[in-house]
Formats: structure tokens, C-alpha cells, sequence
């Protein structure tokens, strides 16, 4: 996994964090503030303190994302304050450097053993510890943000677990077989799952089956607890999909390590597959764009309105306060709104005298030519109905499929709008384009009857907030 750049102050989600806060913990008045002031130039924010007692107390009084000790400390020294820090409810998931000038593999076996999540040695230089803060930083930025479900009939074996893990940083659940399991899953949507086999009411097997006929759950990860004598049904437990196994009796570094392996590989497949998709699609959507400005460059009049219904509709959005993917979505339909006139004849398109009946029910044709043309991209599915159905009419005078009310999906009642909007005040063969002030009567008229009224609501809002009129 990509460490994130902490002079930056990012996590690996990319996620601007602005506070990332360091304790350091060293009775040397000058190897602290030395420390310090090199963590204040990479932007962390830096407390400290001088002894392992005053440490705790501030660990356990506020939150950190890492804390840095010496071994060498007066009263509890690094290496039971580490323990200690492993052992609170509020501190056990925040990692610990431990930097000392005892580097024997004994002395650093004990760090591990203590619970520490890296080991410097304090002749290693600024820029190893720098090393081991951005690795040990990203880890537990990713970890943080990641559920494991623990499933096991035994309550000793679910503490131990959940234990071990939440000291590591993840977020835990626990069931106690596979009936209660799937409870859980219908409530959370955990990263992991670590399940015994062995369990009443439903076994680890039935579970792993269960989960693998689930589209929404069969990509989770899913680990096998068992006994050695259970090798045959591990095997078949693998042909179903699971990825791994921990033999019991186990050591919870053993979970955690294992746990860790493969989401982090979990993960950079996801993040493969990810920028491969997102590649793809911006492939597509340059091709698909250049066909809009094709569609576009026959007609002087239509030229930049997919544009500007596009910007209107993510400004109506935006008053609808909207998140920000759903606003991405948007704009990408209504940039397409008018992408199947690309199959409409010019004489028909183009015709600057009233449309005949037989040529109207043509061009009606445009949002389903449209839809068939971005339906068979999977990745479109979620603007494919913006696109076809952005003629629908409240009244259920709309076309294609007549529509009525909130049968219209919402990008679709959004695009209407900005639609509308721009194609009267934009000048065409037959006509001159209305002044704004005049298209804004129209539309609030349309309101309820042709139009959403939620929707004319925001655009009104959000063309109210404009200092400057939208022009074609």
C-alpha cells in the first residue's frame, strides 16, 4: 500500500486531514523538542511529554493518531507504558514507535512483544523515522476504517479476537454462529470476516455458502478458523471461497498479520480494478463527448446547450444539497441528455419549419436511442435513466413511457428543468429566445403541472444566487 505523504497531511483515502496529532514521550528535554520540531515541519500537530506516567495521562485524556516513546524513561518505562497503552479502552488502538539506542534483536523482540508497531533505533537518522511514521501512519489510517465480523460459538475465542484486534485498529464485530452472523451483515458491511467452523444452528460452511450466493457479500473476504483435524473441510470450505485459514490454537498476532495481509490485498485489487474501470470510462465518455459535439456542430443553434444544461442541473443539485458523487453522476447525464440525436436524420433534426406529426414521433425517439447506446456500459447504469427519461412530464404527457409524479427518476425531473430553461432562451430557426426573466415566469408556471416543483424550487434558488445570467 502507497504511504500517504504526511507533509501533505493525507491519509491513503486521500481524505484531507489537517490535524494528525503526534504524542512524543522522552525525558531528554533536547531529543524532544528536537523531534518535535521535525514532526512540526513534516504539518503534525506535536504534544509532549517527559516521563511515561504524564504520557499515559494524556493519551488516555485525548485523542492521537500516533505516539512516539524512548524506552528510557523515569517511572514506567517505554516498554510496560506500550503495554499499558495496549491494554486501555481508549489508547489500545493507537500505534506506538518506540525509538531507542538499545538495538539488539533481543531489545527489539520486546518492543514487538510490548505491542509497539515499529522499532528505530536512535542512530537510524531523521529520515528512517520519517520511514517508519508514514508506514505506520497509512497503516493505521487504513486499518482504521476497516470492519472484521468474528463468528465463533465460543465466547472466550470472540473476546481473544476482538481483543487482539481492536488493539491493532480495527473496528470489530462479533457473532456467535452463522444465523447471527448474517444479522449483523444486514445491519454493517464488514471488510473481513474470520469465522470458525464448528458452530450450532449454522456452521462456518453453511455461512461461506450462504454469503457466496449474496452478489452484495460474496467479495468479502472470508477467513476459516479450525482445529487441524478439520483439514477436509477446509478444503471444501476453499473450493467455496474462502481465502484462508488460522489453525487453533492461535496467537493474535497471527490474526492480526493475517488480517492485515489480506485486506491491504484486498484492497490494492479493489484500488486496480478501480482506476482500471475509471480509465475505461473516461475512455468512453472522451468518445462519447466528441459524438455530443458532433451532434452539436450540425445545428449553429444547439451548439454548447448540452454544456449549459449540464452546469444548471448540477446547480439545482447543489441547492438540493445533493452529495458529491450523485452531483458527478448528474452532470455526466445531462452532458448525454441529447446523445441519441445522433441517430435522428438531418432533415428531420434540422428542419427549421413545424415538425410533422410522423417526424415529431421521430424525434421522440432520442432519449431511447440514447439509453440504448450508454445501456450496455455497466458502469453508466446509474445515468441511463436521467437520459431517457428526461422528457417524462409530471402530468404524465411525456414521452417515452408517460410518467407521471415521482415515477420520474429525480435526475431525469432535474434535467427537465435546465432543459427547458435553456431551450427558451436560446434562439432557434423559428424563433428568437425569451429574455431570463420571462423563462423564469414559464417554467414557475410549468411547476407541479409539467415540471417538479422541488426542482423549479432550486433552480430558482440557484439562478437567484447567480450574478450573472446563463446565455446559450
Amino acid at each position: 500500500m502507497h504511504a500517504p505523504d504526511i507533509s501533505d497531511n493525507c491519509n491513503e483515502t486521500g481524505a484531507s486531514d489537517p490535524e494528525i496529532k503526534v504524542l512524543v514521550i522522552d525525558d531528554s528535554l533536547t531529543i524532544r523538542q528536537g523531534l518535535s520540531r521535525d514532526l512540526q515541519k513534516l504539518g503534525l500537530m506535536v504534544t509532549e511529554a517527559s516521563n511515561g506516567s504524564e504520557g499515559f495521562d494524556i493519551a488516555s485524556g485525548q485523542r492521537f493518531d500516533l505516539i512516539i516513546t524512548d524506552i528510557e524513561l523515569p517511572g514506567i518505562n517505554g516498554l510496560d507504558l506500550c503495554k499499558k497503552l495496549k491494554s486501555g479502552s481508549a489508547t489500545k488502538s493507537t500505534p506506538v514507535i518506540i525509538v531507542s539506542s538499545h538495538d539488539t534483536e533481543e531489545d527489539i523482540e520486546k518492543c514487538f512483544e510490548a505491542g509497539a508497531a515499529a522499532f528505530v533505533g536512535k542512530l537510524d537518522g531523521r529520515q528512517e523515522l520519517r520511514r517508519h511514521i508514514e508506514e505506520v501512519l497509512s497503516r493505521s489510517f487504513f486499518l482504521r476504517e476497516r470492519m472484521v465480523l468474528v463468528v465463533d460459538d465460543s465466547r472466550l475465542i470472540r473476546n481473544i479476537a476482538h481483543d487482539g484486534l481492536a488493539r491493532a485498529g480495527f473496528n470489530v464485530i462479533t457473532a456467535e454462529n452463522g444465523i447471527k452472523a448474517i444479522e449483523q451483515l444486514k445491519l454493517y458491511k464488514p471488510d473481513l470476516i474470520i469465522s470458525d467452523i464448528s458452530m450450532p444452528e449454522m456452521d462456518g460452511y453453511a455461512l461461506c455458502s450462504a454469503l457466496r450466493m449474496k452478489p452484495e457479500w460474496a467479495a468479502i473476504p472470508f477467513v476459516v478458523m479450525s482445529t487441524a483435524g478439520e483439514r477436509s473441510v477446509i478444503r471444501r470450505m476453499m473450493e467455496r471461497g474462502a481465502c484462508a485459514f488460522i489453525e487453533k490454537p492461535f496467537n493474535t498476532e497471527q490474526l492480526v498479520i493475517t488480517a492485515e495481509k489480506l485486506l491491504s490485498d484486498h484492497f490494492q485489487l479493489l484500488l486496480k480494478e478501480k482506476e482500471r474501470l475509471d480509465m475505461e470510462r473516461s475512455l468512453m465518455l472522451g468518445s462519447i463527448a466528441s459524438l455530443v459535439q458532433a451532434l452539436e456542430a450540425r445545428d449553429l443553434y444547439t451548439r454548447g446547450h448540452s454544456e449549459t444544461v449540464a452546469e444548471v442541473s448540477i446547480g439545482i443539485a447543489s441547492i438540493m444539497a445533493f452529495p458529491q458523487d450523485e452531483i458527478d453522476k448528474l452532470y455526466i447525464a445531462a452532458r448525454l441528455h441529447d446523445l441519441g440525436k445522433i441517430g435522428i436524420r438531418d432533415d428531420i433534426l434540422l428542419k427549421p419549419d413545424q415538425l410533422t406529426a410522423q417526424e415529431f414521433a421521430i424525434i421522440q425517439r432520442h432519449p431511447v436511442i440514447g439509453a440504448e447506446i450508454l445501456s450496455p456500459i455497466p458502469s453508466l447504469a446509474a445515468i441511463v435513466p436521467g437520459v431517457l427519461y428526461h422528457h417524462e412530464r409530471m402530468n404524465g404527457q411525456g414521452y417515452p413511457d408517460g410518467l407521471k409524479g415521482s415515477q420520474i427518476p429525480v435526475f431525469a425531473r432535474i434535467i427537465a428543468v435546465a432543459d427547458i430553461y435553456h431551450t427558451i432562451i436560446s434562439d432557434r430557426p423559428y424563433r428568437r429566445g425569451v429574455a431570463r426573466e420571462r423563462a423564469m415566469t414559464i417554467i414557475e408556471e410549468a411547476a407541479g403541472d409539467e415540471l417538479c416543483p422541488e426542482c423549479v424550487n432550486a433552480f430558482m434558488q440557484w439562478l437567484h444566487s447567480r450574478s450573472a445570467s446563463i446565455t446559450d
